[in-house]
């Protein structure tokens, strides 16, 4: 069975930063502990545009909708360094007219004081790392910033000209309770974002917490704070679209969005990884970089990690485990339209989910029930290839 796609695919830009000045227990990133000096952020931001250079002849005549720089802390890069980057993007790519912008930030004051500069270069929305407003369950999560830090990030995002601001956090955390988590939500809220990230903190394979397993709170806890949280954010405004993302009206990330559509991104960066469809061609690419900061800056342009083709009979599975964080749901010829695919090659496997009552579905519209969300990855297995 060959592709049919029927219209483009959507192509945002995601760029990789790998650097941090601290390498956090819980994180499982390509990120690596260096504050790198102007010299290897030039180095950097030289190899970054030979390898966009490198793919301009795949994404020839494309626009793109979106870009996300992340890390990694983007932010320890200088404004001029940025600036040299978006200019060299915007010479080179057809760029949708209010692209979205997103440059991933830490609280720390020195990041901070770079937000007005990063604003004039083009950057638009920014997310900011606070991860939680208690002293003591920063310190257990190896952030190098405090509470106070982290408000006046908030704060300062704003006073600098940006109107979409995300803040990352998480419940979930050692020894944390309802009560605890609820405050940490309520500080967020009174800083006013657009945008909240609030996230399940998990542990997660070659992490420093996965070698020494910290002591989580139990599952019905879990369930406990996250129904109570989303009842605080939607008093506040904020709809959920995805799993771990809530947002004002009209300012949802459409980046992410466009990841959970299984839109296009090209991903360039130590680490990145990227899709992209040939129309033409019928077929999915997927490349990997290579995740060494100074390997990749020598390869930038010449050579990726892996490049190959997604097989037919991942593609489905590959679509179901994007689309099916998004709790609206999406339209049911989404389906085809970014598989090539006609929506009779999942039939028994939706038929198993709605009879599991994990799954609401017709030829209009595919959307998790709310035990579907709960349940997400038991959902998603029904989609995995029979041999996988």
């Amino acid at each position: 069975m060959m592709l049919n796609f029927t219209q483009a695919i959507p192509l945002s830009l995601y760029v990789h930063i790998p650097w941090c000045i601290k390498k956090c227990p819980y994180c499982d990133f390509n990120s690596h502990e260096l504050e790198p000096d102007v010299t290897q952020q030039q180095k950097y931001i030289d190899a970054l545009i030979r390898d966009l250079d490198s793919f301009l002849p795949d994404i020839w005549g494309r626009q793109i909708v979106s870009v996300f720089i992340g890390g990694g802390t983007p932010s320890l890069f200088t404004v001029d360094m940025l600036n040299q980057f978006i200019s060299a993007l915007r010479a080179r790519l057809n760029i949708h007219p209010n692209i979205e912008i997103t440059l991933e930030a830490n609280p720390g004051t020195a990041e901070a004081q770079k937000f007005k500069g990063y604003r004039e270069t083009g950057v638009n929305r920014l997310s900011v790392g606070v991860q939680s407003f208690n002293n003591n369950f920063l310190t257990s999560l190896g952030r190098v910033h405090d509470s106070n830090e982290a408000k006046s990030a908030v704060e300062m995002a704003k006073s600098a000209g940006f109107e979409n601001v995300n803040i990352d956090l998480m419940f979930g955390l050692p020894g944390q309770s309802i009560e605890a988590a609820l405050d940490d939500l309520q500080q967020a809220l009174d800083l006013q974002p657009t945008h909240i990230s609030w996230y399940q903190l998990t542990i997660e394979p070659n992490t420093v917490f996965n070698a020494k397993p910290p002591k989580l709170p139990i599952e019905d806890l879990i369930w406990e704070i996250q129904s109570a949280g989303q009842d605080l954010l939607l008093d506040y405004g904020y709809k959920q679209y995805e799993v771990s993302a809530y947002a004002k009206d009209n300012l949802r990330c459409e980046h992410n969005i466009n990841y959970w559509e299984f839109g296009d991104y090209l991903g360039i960066g130590a680490g990145a990884h990227g899709k992209i469809t040939h129309v033409s061609e019928g077929k999915i690419m997927r490349h990997n970089q290579f995740k060494l900061p100074n390997r990749y800056i020598e390869e930038a342009g010449k050579d990726v990690a892996s490049k190959y083709m997604i097989k037919l009979e991942d593609i489905p599975f590959e679509f179901m485990l994007n689309v099916m964080r998004l709790v609206g749901g999406i339209p049911a010829n989404l389906f085809m339209e970014r598989t090539g695919l006609p929506l009779n090659v999942i039939e028994d496997e939706l038929f198993l989910a709605e009879e599991k009552k994990w799954l609401d579905w017709n030829i209009q519209y595919l959307k998790p029930s709310t035990t579907g969300q709960r349940y997400l990855n038991d959902l998603l297995q029904l989609f995995l290839p029979v041999n996988s």
